[in-house]
């Protein structure tokens, strides 16, 4: 009745933004993604009918306002019939401030209540009930580089590439600690009701995922940099060009654009993306992670900066 596990937040290099059926949270467009290493967020189910209600904690605070949703996931992998659960969270990077921290808890408490009330689901399971709970979740179950693709009754989520196939590293430049000012799925509410670029966005998708599919089948980074980078680009423009627009960067994030700039021209091999959020995620071969996490560390406005290589899936780590 209780289990523990463990996954790790993800980077879309090509972006999920925008939602096609809104009610079982299917995404509008595919995605690709890589799942990191270092950054995790570990969750602890524990099952026991003498509790009147679910409970959570985060990071040892008690957390209301993510309850519902947690509590949303754990019913779709157990039922609505299940004992209470008591929940705890722990991340090892900020949350809720477009680091991918909802992918990863979502990954995780999934595999943890599957366990917990006695079940053994597969991946593909695994993805599709984390998921519903958070569109990006469901590639934090598997490692590597992601693609999530749109099918007729749901979604279809693959490793395309293990970890140490093309051990990438990432350098994430924080800019603004603290909740980003407008939740993920609200945003994507109002670009798909507002912006005028959102239909292009949905329109080109499918060809640059077959780029960025090629470019990881053939291990072309600067194939890869350019799809990636363009891809990012344009999923800020949809927000930007919203009614009221969204517009997560900060002053930092632009001299973050500036530094990445900076090192390509002097031949290191870095890209970056964005997620929701002001925070910079650079892509690096690995002999450019140390020029890229020094360059950034001296860029004004950077709070912090963590390094990463590319990990696991999502994973046991108690159970009993």
């Amino acid at each position: 009745m209780r289990a523990t596990a463990i996954a790790q937040p993800n980077i879309a290099l090509i972006k999920y933004w925008g939602k096609r059926d809104a009610k079982r949270n299917l995404p509008a467009v595919g995605s690709l993604s890589i799942t990191l290493r270092e950054l995790h967020t570990e969750m602890r189910v524990q099952l026991d009918p003498a509790l009147a209600a679910d409970t959570l904690t985060v990071n040892g605070e008690a957390e209301a306002g993510m309850l519902p949703r947690i509590s949303a996931c754990i019913d779709g992998v157990l039922g609505a019939e299940r004992p209470p659960a008591v929940v705890d969270s722990r991340s090892n990077f900020p949350i809720a401030a477009g680091l991918a921290s909802s992918a990863s808890a979502f990954a995780a408490v999934t595999l943890a209540a599957a366990v917990a009330g006695g079940r053994s689901p597969g991946p593909d399971e695994l993805a599709r009930h984390a998921g519903r709970a958070s569109g990006s979740a469901a590639r934090s179950i598997f490692g590597g580089f992601v693609e999530l693709a749109n099918t007729a009754d749901g979604i279809d989520v693959r490793m395309i590439a293990a970890p140490d196939e093309w051990p990438l590293r990432v350098i994430v430049a924080v800019t603004a600690l603290g909740a980003k000012p407008v939740g993920s799925t609200e945003a994507m509410e109002i670009s798909r009701k507002t912006s005028p670029f959102y239909s292009s966005w949905i329109a080109q998708q499918d060809q640059d995922l077959a780029t960025a599919r090629a470019a990881v089948e053939a291990r072309d980074f600067e194939r890869l940099a350019a799809v990636a980078e363009h891809n990012c680009l344009k999923m800020h423009s949809v927000m930007w060009a919203s009614r009221p627009p969204v517009v997560y960067w900060n002053s930092a994030t632009l001299r973050c654009l500036e530094t990445v700039r900076g090192l390509q021209a002097r031949g290191h091999g870095v890209f970056f993306t964005m997620d929701a959020g002001p925070q910079v995620k650079v892509v690096c071969l690995p002999d450019a992670a140390e020029a890229a996490r020094a360059a950034l560390a001296a860029t004004g406005g950077v709070v912090e900066v963590m390094s990463s290589g590319l990990g696991p899936g999502a994973r046991l780590v108690e159970a009993a």
